[in-house]
């Protein structure tokens, strides 16, 4: 695996939320109203679902007041929002697999939406299961280590007796890769000494696709910064290798 090349796909889309971060702050909170709504519980020790969009949530920097806040309004009998999740599949230029994971209140606006930008920007949506196969389903946490405080080796012991799957490094930062279900055990076994940057449970490619190509490089971007900015997109994952 490639890890270097997963930590740019990574910085490109956590660079996109942070010039955004309403936005960011705001899918987060549609998928912590679902959490909540699905598993019946605001408790995060009874509701493992939302205690992993809670990971997420504080990776990003999202304020605890917010987190708070939106956990009571789903509680509330006030609160009528209904989502769905819904994901499809489909070919960025010149075949680069892309997962695109939405959570809409209207499937018929965000099919369209998603049919359209694949379209455009030279790739085409296909049918479910035609590039997952190509993807790992890993719990994935990610913290930085550009100060060079951290050793290496100390990391990985600390990592893998949480029970991760592995730790490698990739210049200044460290991935933990964890079996979905142990994603949150190592979650909050890691976070009592490392921030993290980013942790969530992700598709992880298991190859890359390199685009030599400048308009396909152009085309695919474009594509990937319409599918960032809509409201109903939670997740894109995809196996393009930007070494930008």
């Amino acid at each position: 695996m490639s890890g270097h090349s997963k930590w740019h796909n990574i910085q490109k889309t956590k660079g996109a939320q942070d010039a955004k971060r309403a936005s960011a702050f705001t899918k987060i909170a549609r998928e912590m109203i679902v959490a909540v709504k699905e598993g019946g519980s605001g408790d995060p020790t009874n509701n493992n679902r939302l205690a992993a969009v809670i990971t997420k949530a504080k990776a990003a920097n999202m304020p605890n007041d917010n987190i708070k806040r939106t956990i009571e309004k789903a509680l509330g009998s006030g609160d009528s929002s209904s989502f769905e999740s819904m994901t499809y599949e489909g070919y960025g230029p010149s075949g680069v697999a892309v997962i695109v994971e939405t959570m809409t209140d209207n499937r018929n606006r965000t099919a369209s939406d998603v049919r359209h930008y694949f379209d455009k920007y030279g790739g085409k949506l296909g049918a479910t299961g035609c590039v997952s196969w190509s993807f790992d389903k890993k719990g994935v946490i990610i913290f930085d280590n550009e100060e060079k405080e951290l050793d290496e080796d100390s990391v990985m012991m600390a990592a893998l007796d949480a029970g991760a799957d592995d730790c490698v490094t990739d210049d200044d930062t460290f991935i933990v890769y964890t079996d979905p279900d142990a994603f949150q055990s190592v979650a909050d076994a890691l976070e009592k000494n490392y921030t993290f940057l980013s942790a969530q449970v992700e598709m992880v490619p298991q190859n890359f696709v390199k685009l030599t190509d400048e308009g396909d490089v152009k085309n695919m971007n474009k594509m990937l910064e319409m599918f960032e900015d809509n409201d109903d997109v939670q997740n894109v994952w995809h196996n393009w290798e930007n070494e930008e």
